[in-house]
């Protein structure tokens, strides 16, 4: 795999131990926006800089329960 965006990592694109195609897609979505509210973080006031390191918490928190439900076994 090529080099890894900020969003790719914070959300471990890379780990999938079991290969899971809806796992990769849906982790792939939450690294876009990770990435887009990245960007903005790096070039915004003080009060945009702390609303956006808050927002990528809260998807990283979100693609977790995203890949729980995706996985979940009855």
């Amino acid at each position: 795999m090529s080099q890894q965006s900020f969003g790719q990592k914070a959300v471990g694109l890379s780990f999938n131990p079991s290969g899971d195609d809806a796992v990769s897609k849906a982790k792939q979505i939450f690294a876009d926006a990770i990435d887009q509210l990245n960007e903005l973080r790096n070039t915004g006031t003080p009060e945009v800089k702390r609303l956006a390191s808050i927002a990528i918490t809260e998807t990283q928190s979100a693609q977790m329960w995203a890949v729980k439900a995706l996985t979940w076994k009855d």
